[in-house]
Order: structure tokens, then sequence, then C-alpha cells
């Protein structure tokens, strides 16, 4: 693989470098049997008659050898031609170095663990690796397009072009070492398929997917998808949830997307059995319990004191990175 993408790197210089070759055979043959040179002597006059360095002739030619070679000359001269525009294009309209780059930065995603693949990179696409550039979680843009926009106001460091829904497209990607897989495609029958493409390759990675119809979100989960969002819906609720609660809302949200090393909201899996009582995280972490999700995917929001926390389950936390650090040790 490696060694077809440098091929690939000179690939708009093979037509060139294919035509000399011809050429060069077409000459040797040509003097073979018009004039009898031996092959080496044939070679021999097509080289200095293609590269014009005005030698002698290994021997005098006949007119027959004579109309041959200017011929051959002529055709040398479009060649020529051809090959200086197409050299000239490829290095200075900077399609080597786009290619160059593109290389490189395939062999760096290659290189990448525990990062997020985001496929489709259009409204949805664009705001979820805002929210994963802003907390420093490495990511890979996924999408058909040549090239990004050039003021998206964050840097997009991993692009590739590909895709999404075939197999060596996520492959180089990086989808074996990838933690999630982010899919905002705006088809639901490309979503469905990209779920279960990214589930076969990786089946431990989270999958996040985009819906457009309530009838999607059964066959996505079926599929693999872990979790299903449809955003006109949580659109509107989120409009809605303004008018009731706007303060809530703005601080759920800062919550949720704006993690620093003085605060951010966590997930810890419990590794023993302790009641929270006894645990007691806000006293000797000053961590706050927001909720725990047990091996049901079930949510006990502002679990009592009294609660108890079995292997396995999740703990949401709230805390500094230090305080968070200090509560996975106790638990």
């Amino acid at each position: 693989m490696f060694l077809l993408k440098r091929l690939n790197l000179f690939k708009g210089l093979l037509q060139p470098v294919l035509l000399l070759g011809g050429l060069m055979l077409l000459g040797t043959l040509g003097y073979i049997l018009i004039e009898g040179f031996s092959f080496l002597e044939a070679l021999y006059m097509t080289v200095i008659t293609i590269a014009s360095v005005g030698f002698n002739e290994v021997r005098p030619l006949s007119n027959n050898g004579q109309i041959f070679t200017i011929f051959l000359i002529l055709i040398n001269l479009g060649l020529f031609t051809y090959f200086i525009t197409l050299l000239s294009r490829y290095f200075f309209d900077l399609e080597f170095l786009k290619k160059y780059k593109m290389i490189k930065m395939e062999n760096s995603i290659q290189q990448l663990q525990n990062h997020v693949i985001i496929c489709g990179f259009g409204r949805n696409g664009k705001e979820s690796a805002q929210v994963l550039h802003d907390n420093k979680i490495p990511f890979v843009v996924l999408e058909e397009k040549n090239e990004l926009e050039t003021d998206l106001g964050f840097e997009v460091k991993y692009f590739m072009k590909g895709d999404a829904t075939k197999d060596e497209a996520l492959l180089e990607a990086g989808i074996k070492n990838a933690r999630a897989v982010i899919i905002t495609l705006p088809v639901d029958a490309d979503n469905l398929f990209v779920v279960l493409t990214a589930k076969q390759l990786n089946p431990n990675a989270t999958i996040i997917s985009r819906a457009s119809q309530d009838s999607s979100i059964k066959k996505l989960k079926i599929a693999g998808a872990s979790n299903v969002i449809m955003p006109d819906k949580i659109g509107g609720a989120h409009m809605a949830t303004l008018v009731m609660l706007p303060d809530v809302v703005e601080l759920l949200s800062m919550m949720s997307t704006k993690n620093n090393t003085e605060f951010r909201v966590a997930e810890i899996k419990a590794q023993k059995s302790i009641s929270l009582n006894e645990l007691d995280l806000w006293k000797n972490t000053n961590c706050t319990i927001l909720g725990i999700k047990d091996q049901s995917n079930n949510y006990t929001i502002n679990p009592p004191s009294s609660y108890h926390i079995n292997p396995g389950q999740s703990i949401i936390v709230m805390g500094s990175d230090e305080q968070i650090e200090n509560a996975k040790k106790m638990v």
C-alpha cells in the first residue's frame, strides 16, 4: 500500500514516459528493418536522433532511412513540447505538492490512536469537529470534496478525500484504531451502510449516526449504532427549552462542550462495589456526581447517598482533571 501511494505520486508523469519509451522502441525497430542496423546500432541512432545531440550517423542513411529519421524527429518535437507542458503544470500548479501532502497526511493518520472519524462535513460534521477541536480530541474528516473551506475558524489537521461507504476509505482513516465514528451523511441509507461497515471493521468503536427519518432510528441501532441523533428534533427541543429554562440550557451546553483542565464532565467506570455514602466523592475529591448509568443503559440522575454502585456501572462526574483522576482511583 505504501509503495502504491508513492508510485501514485508520479502517476502524472507516467504517460509521457511511456510515450518516450514507445518512441525509442519504434525508432530502434525502424532502423533495424529499414537500414539493417544491429540492435545496438539502431538504439544508438534512435537515442542521438531523439536527443538532438548532433553526433555522426552510424552509417550513411538511405533515402528511406532519411525519411524515417525526419519522421522520428518531428514526432520527438511534439512529444518534447507535450512533456515540458505537462511537467510545468505538474510542478508549478502545485499538483505534485498537493499529492505529496495528501500522502504524508495519510501516513500520519495511520499512526493515530483513539481518534474520532467524522464521515461527512456538512453542518453537523462541522459542529462535531468544532467541539472535538475545542476539547483537543484528535479527529479525521472523511469527505468526498477535494478541499475543505478555508474560513472554518478552527484547524482540521487530518482530512481525507474519500467515500465513507467504502471499506478502503474507512481503513485509510484509521478505523481499526478509532475510538468513535460520527456519521453525518445526508441520506439515511448511506448512514446505515457506513454503520454496518464501521461496526464490522471495529466492533469496539462507538458509532454515532445522524438520521433524517424516525423510521431510520431502529434500523441504524440494529445495524450497530450506539446512538442515533435527529438534528431537527434536537434543534426544535433545544429552542423550546431555551424559552422555558434559558440559563439552565446555557449551563448544560457549557458543561458538555467547553471542557478544560479546570472543569469538565467525565465518565468513570466503577471497578468495585461500594455505596455513594461510603465513597463520599464530594468530601474526598470535590467531584460532583451528576448521575449513574447501569449495565442496562438506565440512568439515575442525582442519585441518593444510599445508592449502591456495582462494578461495570458508569459514574458521570463533574470536576477538574485532578479531581477526576482522584475519583478514578477511589472507584
